[in-house]
């Protein structure tokens, strides 16, 4: 079973990408954004830091951590952000490291994808076999996200600017898919690639 990581800038289309080699080959995605989630849940491992940290007006009816309530509180706070993504980044790589190895000890898939914003900033590189960058021009990538978020300009370029840049997602990672033109080529990109693996 081959590790490969997903990653590149909002807006370069890694969800298609994604969809395409789920439906396609045997293999299994795992969406860092769900696991964070879900460490976040009652019971689960940043639950209670995360409640003292921020205080229980986070909380909803059901007691559990309301996304939005949260999002509120750190975003105007750079220093409680650092501290929600101290806890919350480790916890998901903790989680997903168990998930490689469980699926490495079953080994039935051929591959197993990881997704997550923050690759390789999160020191990914060590964890996974390798790291692809899923490109896009930025031109394209601004007309999708106005057209698929109806994010402003501004919104969009503030956005681009806390991303890492290109030169920096191209060297780290081993394979750059292209999904600037139709999705149909970057699929043509994936099977080559893979299909080498197989």
């Amino acid at each position: 079973m081959r590790t490969i990581g997903i990653t590149g800038g909002v807006g370069s289309g890694k969800t298609e990408i994604l969809t395409y080699i789920k439906n396609r080959y045997h293999c299994r995605v795992i969406l860092a954004d769900q696991v964070a989630h879900q460490v976040c849940q009652s019971g689960q491992s940043c639950y209670q830091k995360l409640v003292e940290l921020l205080g229980k007006e986070i909380l909803n009816q059901e007691g559990e951590i309301h996304r939005g309530r949260m999002a509120e509180k750190i975003f105007q706070d750079a220093v409680l952000l650092g501290q929600v993504n101290q806890c919350i980044h480790p916890a998901v790589k903790e989680w997903i490291t168990g998930e490689i190895h469980r699926e490495r000890e079953a080994d039935k898939l051929d591959f197993l994808f990881v997704e997550a914003a923050l690759l390789i900033e999160a020191g990914y590189t060590e964890l996974l076999d390798e790291l692809w960058y899923i490109y896009a021009k930025e031109a394209v990538r601004r007309a999708r996200l106005k057209a698929a978020r109806g994010y402003s300009d501004e919104k969009i370029s503030h956005i681009l600017d806390k991303q890492l840049s290109e030169e920096e997602y191209r060297a780290a990672c081993k394979v750059v898919i292209d999904n600037s033109d139709s999705l149909q080529q970057a699929y043509e990109q994936i099977d080559r690639k893979l299909e080498e693996y197989l």
